[in-house]
């Protein structure tokens, strides 16, 4: 699934292309995604000019004066700049049309998503999908007492609570493997006993874990493209853990052991990480 490095490549990739641009046209090959894609969004967002792409933990915002489209890229959906002339792939679903420029979102699965957030609704932030996220990563206020604050007095193991985005967002399957191994904390640790020093070290590692998949391309996927159209799977040819069970661990060669949480697999060194 596109992580949070993956979509802020996506965001940065048509951040340098569609703000200041009016939309000429949207068109949906397919309505039929995670959940329905409004009838009528076309007449909504068409000859209005796009005024920013931000992002807000795996969702795309696209800023309109009047409004914001919501975009989830799904389990391996991208969004990417092709030609003018190109003609449609199998699973290409929607189409963003410039004058110069056109974006096509590609969703095998229809998982993704493509909603519209009027103004006159309210705050974007109140937003069923966006008002329960936990902190941005890269936000000053995450820091290595915030996080070991909201990790204490917390029963659930590590892993799956970093994965649940409400503590702090962005820090998907294999990024939470990697940051638990260089804090060198047992993803079946109960939080609440993750003392305030190693709260300390998984808050440095998680930054840097997201920090080096964002300079490799912020790809874990295989089948992941930029929105320039370029083919993934940077990062993990730096990782540490995942997906290398049975081979030696980095640092004192112990073979890294593979584990299921909540239907999600786990890599880990037993010998370094310690409950």
């Amino acid at each position: 699934m596109p992580e949070l490095p993956e979509v802020e490549t996506t965001r940065r990739g048509i951040a340098t292309i569609m703000p200041g641009r009016v939309l000429r046209r949207f068109i949906v090959h397919e309505s039929r995604m995670r959940w329905p894609i409004p009838v009528g969004l076309a007449q909504e967002i068409e000859g209005r000019q796009i005024l920013a792409c931000e992002r807000r933990g795996k969702y795309l915002l696209i800023r309109f004066a009047h409004g914001t489209q919501i975009v989830h890229l799904g389990m391996s959906g991208s969004l990417r700049r092709v030609t003018l002339d190109a003609p449609l792939r199998k699973h290409d679903h929607v189409e963003w049309i410039f004058d110069d420029a056109r974006f096509l979102l590609h969703d095998p699965r229809r998982f993704g998503a493509v909603l519209w957030h009027p103004e006159a609704a309210g705050p974007l932030s109140a937003h069923p999908l966006l008002c329960h996220l936990g902190i941005e990563p890269f936000d000053p206020a995450f820091t290595a007492d915030y996080l070991y604050q909201n990790l204490r007095g917390k029963a659930q193991l590590i892993k799956p609570l970093l994965l649940a985005g409400k503590i702090v967002v962005g820090v998907g399957n294999i990024y939470a493997s990697e940051s638990l191994y260089l804090a060198g904390i047992d993803p079946r640790t109960r939080a609440q006993r993750v003392s305030r020093p190693r709260s300390a070290r998984l808050h440095d590692a998680i930054l840097q874990t997201l920090t080096q998949a964002l300079e490799s391309g912020g790809s874990t996927l295989r089948d992941y493209v930029s929105a320039q159209g370029t083919p993934g799977a940077y990062f993990t040819l730096h990782a540490s853990v995942y997906e290398r069970d049975g081979t030696p661990c980095p640092r004192c060669a112990t073979p890294i052991r593979r584990i299921v949480q909540g239907q999600r697999a786990t890599y880990f060194c037993p010998n370094c990480q310690k409950r």
